[in-house]
């Protein structure tokens, strides 16, 4: 699988790099945010690792515009650790935020979830290739979500949260459940990156025909999705 690095400090680079290729990954770097978007813009990628603050073009503006044309997963790496930081960066389409300084081992293990959930899309033989509730289809081997047969755009994580909540209709999840789904371990920062992505979730999705929202909020156990 290949994966993209764009940091501007070599020495994390070089870490990272031979940490990756040690697991066998193919691995490119770039020191900028604008090489970063070309590069996304002349090879698929499975997977990114950007900084934020990086020359020519900031780790937001990539997200932005690297959202606009591709689905790849997305893990932030930053020295900016408050909350807010994070959740802007879930926000523009990130699924997921490291913060400096790190442990390469943490970052492997995050890349290697993250690789593993953005796979799981295609393997059909082991679940239903598809999910349907009300207007929404949500085609697990193409890895696409479809409302009323219209294409809806959706990170990694994104999908892997209406895949747990479509697969089990009516069943009430809570945040440290989705979260081991989709990032393999709980922790208590995690609420607010669910909580995040459930509302970018929603946002795209919109309405069902009744005019409610698919994804309820059960307060103090967690989310579900129905079409009532």
């Amino acid at each position: 699988m290949k994966i993209l690095i764009a940091e501007d400090n070599i020495e994390i680079v070089k870490v990272l790099e031979l940490y990756l290729n040690k697991e066998g990954y193919e691995v490119d770097t770039v020191n900028n945010g604008l090489d970063a978007l070309n590069m996304c813009k002349k090879k698929s990628y499975d997977l990114g690792i950007f900084d934020i603050m990086m020359p020519k073009m900031d780790g937001y503006e990539l997200v932005t515009e690297v959202r606009k044309f591709s689905n790849m997963s997305i893990i932030f790496l930053s020295a900016k650790g408050e909350d807010v930081e994070k959740i802007l960066g879930l926000n523009i389409g990130a699924d997921d935020y490291i913060t400096k300084p790190f442990n390469p081992l943490e970052v492997v293990a995050r890349v290697n979830t993250a690789l593993r959930r953005y796979s799981m899309g295609s393997d059909a033989s082991k679940e239903k290739t598809k999910l349907e509730i009300g207007s929404l289809l949500l085609d697990i081997s193409e890895h696409k979500l479809y409302k009323n047969k219209k294409e809806i755009d959706l990170t990694v994580s994104e999908f892997n949260i209406l895949k747990i909540l479509m697969g089990k209709e009516n069943q009430i999840f809570s945040k440290s459940q989705i979260s081991e789904y989709i990032g393999g371990e709980y922790m208590e920062m995690d609420d607010s990156r669910i909580t995040v992505h459930i509302s970018h979730i929603r946002e795209k999705i919109g309405l069902n025909e009744k005019g409610n929202q698919f994804i309820k909020t059960v307060r103090g156990l967690g989310y579900k999705i129905e079409n009532k």
